[in-house]
């Protein structure tokens, strides 16, 4: 005996929403501010509807794209996408914003597979056939997060027991729903599912070096003077005005689709700290926030529930720490410790210094700006400091100055 499929409607007036819609999903929802917006099929369906030679297109753009940990055939990722389906549900996807519904929903049919911009939660949708039968439910309301979470509840709690061939651990959620508010995840088995961010190499270090008053280039040095250079508004040119000709074709803008970052060099050391971090924080802390968030939802309403806000909050800087985290080791390169003839005894980046001031010894390490922990002694090359003893070697001095003045150090040793 099978089970009813619940609709998107039933869904969100089971949690006391005002249903709103449908439109075809490829067709614009009035609707702003906050809320949920559901996609919806008109009836469930026995198979997933994969259109596979979309999925080949994806594992063609997206060379980091691999299925538990391996490269996968389009058959392969196919398989495993149509392997989470549920065929009693017509529920696809559900999401949330705090901004606009609209607008939200606006990107869901442009968004193309593999990239990350404008709809990359729920872009599994794009591996169907048949989107054109799509329609979208919303409605609105001041507390998206919690409202979401309640949805999905429902929808889980509507679809019958365990499905065969589900991968284990796989979460009762729309086919194309990759996590819930609370942290935790799809067990799908799919990384690196999206182009990466463009990587550039860091610009080359620029040197400032301080000159006597009225020395500056292309001044003479016997001019005197404190030093400052004053600028002058240049004279506004006079208008011309040109007759109208053919405009030029524009030259096609750049395209922003990858953002660009730049490669931080971290020691072994710090990589290997980061990533145990991240270890804790994922396989630790999220579990624990998430039992305490359920925890507190079960003690009623959402509203005046102080433990309730408190564990979101929580979660909330957690995750915001695992974004930063994996965003650093991503765009991490280890540092180079292949021996450089040109620098032995010399400051470089990782070299441990030990310098005197006014007979007084301290001990810094340098590090990169991610690695820096000033009070540790860990200080970042891009630092006064840290910048001045690059290149140092022993028995060196080194003038930094400050905003209380001048400050010289002597390199006592170099490892």
């Amino acid at each position: 005996m099978t089970t009813k499929a619940i609709s998107a409607a039933s869904l969100l007036s089971g949690v006391g929403l005002m249903a709103d819609g449908p439109v075809r999903w490829d067709r614009p929802a009035p609707a702003s501010g906050p809320g949920l917006y559901i996609v919806e099929m008109a009836t469930p369906l026995a198979d997933a509807p994969i259109d596979l030679s979309k999925v080949g297109k994806w594992l063609e753009r997206v060379e980091t794209l691999r299925l538990d940990g391996a490269r996968p055939t389009s058959k392969a990722l196919a398989a495993r996408l149509a392997s989470l389906w549920l065929p009693n549900a017509t529920v696809l996807y559900i999401g949330s914003t705090t901004v606009s519904i609209g607008g939200r929903v606006r990107g869901l049919p442009i968004h193309v597979l593999g990239d990350r911009r404008p709809h990359a939660d729920g872009h599994w949708l794009q591996a169907l056939k048949g989107l054109e039968d799509l329609r979208v439910w919303w409605a609105r309301t001041a507390a998206p997060e919690e409202a979401l979470d309640a949805v999905l509840d429902a929808f889980a709690a509507s679809e019958p027991g365990a499905q065969p061939n589900r991968p284990a651990g796989a979460l009762m959620l729309p086919w194309a729903n990759m996590r819930r508010p609370t942290g935790e995840r799809q067990q799908h088995g799919i990384t690196g599912s999206m182009i990466a961010d463009a990587v550039v190499a860091p610009a080359p270090p620029t040197y400032v070096t301080n000159v006597a008053p009225g020395v500056a280039d292309g001044a003479s040095l016997e001019a005197k003077g404190t030093g400052t250079v004053r600028r002058t508004q240049k004279p506004k040119a006079t208008p011309v005005r040109r007759t109208a000709s053919p405009a030029a074709p524009r030259a096609p803008r750049p395209s922003t689709s990858r953002r660009e970052r730049e490669v931080v060099a971290l020691s072994a050391e710090a990589i290997d700290r980061m990533k145990m971090e991240l270890e804790q924080l994922t396989r630790v802390r999220r579990p624990e926030v998430v039992a305490r968030i359920k925890a507190a939802r079960e003690l009623g309403d959402l509203k005046e529930n102080s433990d309730y806000h408190a564990a979101r909050e929580e979660q909330s800087f957690l995750e915001g720490r695992v974004r930063l985290l994996e965003d650093r080791i991503r765009f991490s390169v280890v540092i180079d410790d292949t021996p450089d003839e040109s620098m032995i005894g010399k400051v470089k980046l990782g070299s441990v210094v030990v310098v005197e001031l006014n007979g007084e010894p301290t001990t810094f390490t340098l590090v990169g700006t991610s690695d820096a922990k000033p009070a540790s002694g860990r200080i970042s090359t891009a630092s006064p400091v840290g910048a001045a003893l690059l290149g140092a070697a022993a028995g060196d001095e080194v003038e930094v100055r400050t905003p209380r003045g001048a400050v010289r150090y002597r390199v006592r040793s170099v490892s």
